[in-house]
C-alpha cells in the first residue's frame, strides 16, 4: 500500500508541471507547491454532496486565510484524498487543515516537477 501511496503520490506531482511555482515577482512571497496526503476511509465513495460540502468548508477557511495559501485541486481515491495547495510555508497549510477540520496525514513539498516531456 506504501507503493501504491507512493507512486501516486509521484503521479500528482508529475501533473502539476504546468502549474509548478517560479519564483515570484515583485517581492512578493514565493508560493510552494505542496501535495498533503489525507486518510479518509471510504472517501472515493462520498456523494457528490458530501464532496461539495467539504469543498466548501475548504474554500471558507481559505478564504479566511487569505491569499498566501490556495488549492489547486485534489483526487479522490478509495480512503485517501490527496490535495494539491500553493503556499508560503508547510505552517499554513497544517492551519487550514486544523481550521477545517480535515486530516493532513502526510504533507510533502514539491522540490522538482517533471513528465513525459522531460525525457526530452
Amino acid at each position: 500500500m506504501q507503493q501504491i501511496t507512493k507512486r501516486f503520490s509521484l503521479l500528482i506531482v508529475s501533473l502539476l508541471f504546468a502549474s509548478f511555482a517560479c519564483m515570484a515577482q515583485n517581492n512578493q512571497p514565493v508560493m510552494k507547491t505542496y501535495v498533503i496526503e489525507r486518510d479518509i476511509p471510504g472517501a472515493g465513495q462520498f456523494s457528490p454532496e458530501k464532496l461539495k460540502d467539504i469543498s466548501k468548508t475548504s474554500c471558507t477557511v481559505l478564504k479566511e486565510m487569505g491569499p498566501q495559501i490556495q488549492w489547486i485541486q485534489s483526487y479522490v481515491t478509495g480512503d485517501k484524498i490527496f490535495c494539491v495547495y500553493k503556499a508560503e510555508n508547510i505552517e499554513l497549510i497544517k492551519e487550514h487543515a486544523k481550521k477545517g477540520g480535515f486530516p493532513a496525514n502526510a504533507i510533502y513539498e514539491v522540490s522538482t516537477v517533471i513528465s513525459p516531456a522531460t525525457a526530452n
